[in-house]
Formats: C-alpha cells, sequence, structure tokens
C-alpha cells in the first residue's frame, strides 16, 4: 500500500500523463539552432505569466517555482506542445475551478435556471472549498516539481497541493446539481449523472495535464468531496429553512465566514490561498443574507404547485430573456466588484495606515482578510438579491 500511495504521489505519472498528451519539456541541454537577433524578435511570442494565454510555435516558455521555496529564483524553462487540441481543451477545463467560472456560472444558474438548486449548489461549493483550501496549509504537501513535470500555471504554484481543490469544484458543483435538481425537474438522471462525471473527469484530469497536482491529490480531493456531499445531503432543506426563516441567521452566517477567513490555518509563507478562501466563504455567507432577504420580503416567487416540473421548452423569447438577465446581471456584478472592492481597500489600507498601492501592504492579514471579506460578502448580496430585483424591476 505505501509503495502505491507514493508512486500515486510522485511527479512520474504526472509527467507520464504530460507526454501522453503531448506536452514535455525541452532538454535544457539542447540549445535551439542560432539565428540572427532580427530573426528573433520577429519569431518571439508575446507571453506573459499566464502562459496559455499566448500560445507559442511548437515550444514556449513558461515561468515556474516550487510552492516549497517561497521567494526562491524563478526559472524559465522550455516545453513543447504535440497535441494542441489536449492543450486548449485541459486549459479551459482547468478555468472551470477559477474565480471567473464561479463568478458567472453561479448566478447565472441563479437567474435563469432556479434559485432553489442554485442555493444548494452555493452552500455546499463554499463548504466545500473552505475544507479543501485549509487542508492544504495544514498538510503542506508540495505540488509536483518541475522537472519532470511541466507547469503551466504560476499563480497558485505558491499554494500546497493536497488536496486538489478544482478537483474538490469539479466533483461539488455539479454533483450537488444533480441531486438538487433530479427529484425536482422531470429530466433522464442518467443523461445528468453522465454530464456530472464528465466534468468532474475533465477538471480533475486538467489538473494533472497542467503540472498542478499529483494523482493522489486529485483523487483524494474527489473522494472528500463525495463524502462530503453524502453526509451533508440529508440536512440541505434543514440548513436552507435556517438561512431563510431564523431571524438571526444573517448575523451567524456572516460572522461564521469572518471568523473562518481570520482563524484560516497560519500560512508559513504567502500565497493566493487565504485570499481566495476569503473570497469564497464571504461570497457564501452574502449569498445566505441574500436568501434571507429574499424570503422575508418575498422577493422571489416559490412554484405553487408540488415538484417534479416539467422542463420548459427552449423558446426564442425564452433564450433572449435569459441571455438578458445573464448580460446585465453580470454587468452589475463586475462594476459592483470593482467599485466595492476599490471602497473596501482604501478603507482597510487606511484604517491599517498602508498604502492601498503597496502591493506586500494588501496581503498583510489584517488587510487582505477584512477587504475581500467586505467586497465578495456584498457580491453574494448584490448578485443574489440585487440583479433579481433589476430583472424583475425590466419585466425579465
Amino acid at each position: 500500500m505505501d509503495k502505491l500511495l507514493n508512486k500515486l504521489r510522485g511527479p512520474e505519472l504526472v509527467g507520464q500523463f504530460q507526454r501522453l498528451c503531448g506536452l514535455s519539456l525541452l532538454p535544457e541541454d539542447n540549445p535551439a539552432p542560432r539565428r540572427s537577433p532580427q530573426a528573433d524578435r520577429q519569431a518571439q511570442p508575446v507571453c506573459t505569466r499566464r502562459v496559455h494565454t499566448a500560445p507559442c510555435r511548437g515550444d514556449q516558455t513558461n515561468t515556474q517555482h516550487n510552492g516549497t521555496v517561497p521567494g526562491a529564483p524563478v526559472p524559465r524553462k522550455k516545453y513543447k506542445i504535440e497535441n494542441y487540441f489536449l492543450y486548449y481543451l485541459f486549459l479551459f477545463a482547468a478555468t472551470l475551478g477559477q474565480e471567473v467560472f464561479y463568478i458567472t456560472f453561479l448566478p447565472f444558474c441563479y437567474w435563469n435556471v432556479d434559485p432553489y438548486v442554485a442555493r444548494r449548489v452555493i452552500n455546499i461549493w463554499a463548504v466545500v472549498m473552505y475544507i479543501g483550501q485549509a487542508s492544504k496549509d495544514v498538510l503542506k504537501w508540495p505540488r509536483p516539481p518541475s522537472p519532470p513535470v511541466v507547469k503551466l500555471e504560476v499563480r497558485v504554484d505558491a499554494e500546497y497541493g493536497m488536496p486538489s481543490t478544482h478537483a474538490m469544484a469539479a466533483t461539488a458543483i455539479p454533483f450537488s446539481f444533480l441531486l438538487a435538481s433530479m427529484n425536482r425537474y422531470k429530466y433522464p438522471c442518467e443523461l445528468g449523472l453522465l454530464l456530472a462525471l464528465a466534468i468532474c473527469a475533465l477538471v480533475s484530469l486538467s489538473r494533472i495535464y497542467t503540472g498542478m497536482h499529483t494523482v493522489l491529490d486529485v483523487l483524494c480531493g474527489v473522494a472528500i468531496t463525495a463524502l462530503l456531499v453524502a453526509a451533508s445531503y440529508p440536512f440541505w432543506d434543514v440548513v436552507e429553512t435556517f438561512q431563510m426563516e431564523n431571524r438571526f441567521a444573517p448575523v451567524l452566517t456572516l460572522s461564521l465566514a469572518f471568523l473562518l477567513s481570520i482563524y484560516y490555518p497560519e500560512l508559513d509563507h504567502w500565497s493566493t490561498a487565504r485570499g481566495d478562501t476569503t473570497n469564497i466563504v464571504s461570497a457564501g455567507g452574502g449569498a445566505a443574507l441574500a436568501t434571507w432577504i429574499n424570503h422575508q420580503w418575498s422577493l422571489i416567487p416559490e412554484p405553487v404547485s408540488a415538484p417534479p416540473y416539467e422542463m420548459p421548452s427552449l423558446s426564442t423569447g425564452l433564450i433572449g430573456r435569459m441571455c438578458a438577465r445573464f448580460a446585465i446581471g453580470i454587468v452589475i456584478v463586475f462594476i459592483a466588484r470593482y467599485l466595492i472592492k476599490s471602497a473596501a481597500l482604501t478603507l482597510v489600507c487606511w484604517l491599517a495606515g498602508v498604502s492601498p498601492r503597496d502591493q506586500e501592504a494588501r496581503k498583510l492579514l489584517r488587510v487582505e482578510v477584512p477587504y475581500k471579506y467586505i467586497t465578495y460578502s456584498c457580491l453574494g448580496v448584490v448578485g443574489l438579491a440585487g440583479c433579481p430585483a433589476v430583472h424583475r424591476y425590466l419585466s425579465l
């Protein structure tokens, strides 16, 4: 068993999977043919730290570092891509575990699918992600090193690896969506199960392909989430009833989100983990407050008849209203995010006695957690209470 676990935890399997998918490191002792400086300038791609936004022909350069060596020099390595279909497929799948996906997909479900389903998905997502992120900084297992692994991401490389929170989110969101909707709507559950499995598998494999996690990280992330979803499922209705009807629910939920962020496991070096976790639990707290507001003032009408309900036909008018709701809602969310973040950062930095332009000051606990908490708890209210109000006003 120890031998199997060591193999699953080792970087060799990651490197083998990458090479099988057509991604491999170029040897450093095999320099490219010499060319004139003018030819080099013409052929040089405009690459950024997020190298997947600027693919090169044949090979790319990527900055990377190991999360176990904070502050170490960042070496530049070259790698070769032989299968661009898998390259773009897995990079797209990796975005399904990032903020841009959460801030668009979860509100979309609330505005256009069913608030009942979306509320449950958001609750599970917030709990699962906090447990996963905190576990990383308790266990402190490093990410796979390079070489032999090619690393395609740099933003989260300073975080630890066990478990994979991408794999946890990719398990929590589709399967909680399936569990919340399968008895509420009439549709083939088998098809929903296949779709959930496909999303989970694709995102999980993307974390191995991008070189950010070992196979064991991914398997543990999926297994932990499966246990959490299964164990919590019988209590979903109880939790939502509390969020809607208890008059102390907003205070308790927001206080819990703040305390979990402040008392996040102590970091031995700064990484994006604490800030990202604060974003998630704060958004969950804001969503819970929006749930209470919507119920207390009857702002979200509930169906009169009992489930299961027929799936609506996708008419041109329905698709148009869905697109309009999403476009208007997402513009409001992104404008609110910019304004609230700027105001919160300025206020918190003023109270902390630091400059909001000081990037290092933003990493301080007394700055990072409060301004992110204010920003994303407010965004939860804006997205789940403010945007639906605008939709109703516009008769959408």
